[in-house]
């Protein structure tokens, strides 16, 4: 790199000023230190929460089919217009680790009632596609949803693994665990504005972020996955949302922020049998007996997460989703229709690690809260400020 008389001045200026401020930073008493935090302080006030309404149906019964077809009845005035505007519907099950635990996948009941509801309503293609760590192909027919399809010839039904194609994608922007940013591709269905997305996601507790339900069934699904056969789970850009509890929160937001206003049409959750305890991959089942479905995603899992007697406050994403006005979190906006929460409400045992979960909540010690230094700075630092602050 040249240097010119102008760079070498602004050098000198850097290394100057950088000097001075180490100076002043070790002059000052620590009590008397600026805290970076502090400029939060007033940050409540600057939220942008949603002031509309919202409603989520709640339905309680002893069938599974016809609890979600009535869950996604009770709110057909809400669903029909937004269907209406769009080419196609694509239906995200919960496939994951749900091999090995079966109740962990969206089950072919589930994915009935869905197509009960779909088919006198809407004539264009349907797509369905899981897109989790099991073999998407093997989940279609051990959960038997290959036989589901064979009911209904009246449908359009395409099965496809969306977040396969490596030539098609839309792209995000996460950060890692060191806080550095990342790209993060996502599957082309789930960032299509011509698609209506249904959520087909199970009610259970998480080792990562608490609970999972109708976002994160579809914002950590969408992720590009390797094609089939090639590299493993490290290589695929679902890797990039499980790096520490603060960045796995932050990044399933984002993914929110980027997909939700595009095509995201409704979210369906199903707790007839839900998941509690060490979820998704070794929980155990609760008997609930429940369904939940509504047009705003968040209104669905904070209703959910009601059911499931879990603290609002806890899954870091969905706080993030609500502070940014991505849809309803607070009950007192959201209109329940069928069953009451009050009626339905279990107490599900949380994953082992929750405590950890929860240190999304409060200060980062990894570093130390101030810049100010207690020594002259280095040459390398003085070096390295000026090449940064240089005139090019």
């Amino acid at each position: 790199m040249s240097v010119t008389r102008r760079s070498f001045f602004c050098r000198a200026g850097a290394v100057a000023t950088a000097q001075g401020l180490a100076l002043r930073a070790q002059q000052t008493p620590p009590e008397k230190r600026a805290d970076p935090r502090q400029v939060a302080a007033d940050a409540a006030k600057y939220f942008k929460y949603s002031d509309r309404r919202s409603t989520v149906s709640l339905i309680k019964g002893e069938n599974r089919r016809k609890n979600i077809y009535d869950a996604l009845i009770a709110i057909d005035d809400q669903i029909r217009p937004a269907l209406k505007a769009k080419k196609y519907v694509y239906v995200k099950p919960n496939g994951n680790e749900s091999l090995e635990r079966p109740v962990a996948g969206t089950q072919a009941d589930v994915v009935r009632g869905i197509f009960d509801y779909l088919a006198p309503r809407f004539k264009g293609p349907v797509v369905f596609g899981d897109t989790g760590m099991a073999p998407a192909k093997v989940c279609f027919t051990r959960f038997g949803w290959d036989k589901v399809f064979a009911e209904y010839k009246s449908l359009d039904l395409k099965f496809e693994i969306p977040n396969e194609d490596q030539n098609h994608w839309g792209l995000m922007y996460g950060i890692d665990y060191d806080m550095h940013v990342i790209p993060i591709r996502l599957g082309v269905r789930f960032v299509d504005p011509e698609a209506f997305v249904i959520s087909a996601a199970v009610m259970k507790t998480h080792n990562f972020v608490v609970a999972t339900l109708a976002i994160k069934n579809v914002v950590v699904g969408a992720a590009l996955h390797t094609p089939p056969g090639v590299g493993t789970f490290a290589l695929s850009e679902k890797r990039k949302f499980h790096v520490g509890v603060r960045a796995a929160n932050y990044n399933m937001f984002m993914a929110t922020q980027r997909m939700l206003p595009m095509n995201w049409g409704v979210g369906v959750v199903d707790g007839f049998e839900g998941m509690e305890g060490n979820g998704p991959g070794q929980g155990t089942p609760v008997g609930h007996r429940i369904a939940l479905a509504s047009t705003d995603f968040l209104a669905v899992d904070r209703v959910g997460l009601e059911c499931m007697g879990i603290d609002a406050s806890w899954p870091g994403y969905l706080n993030y989703a609500y502070q940014t006005g991505l849809g309803q979190y607070e009950l007192a906006k959201i209109d329940v229709v069928g069953a009451k929460i009050a009626d339905v409400r279990k107490k599900y045992r949380l994953h082992a690690d929750t405590d950890i979960m929860l240190e999304w909540r409060g200060p980062m010690l990894d570093l130390p809260p101030n810049l100010g230094r207690n020594r002259p700075p280095l040459e390398e630092d003085l070096s390295a400020y000026a090449c940064c602050t240089q005139t090019v």
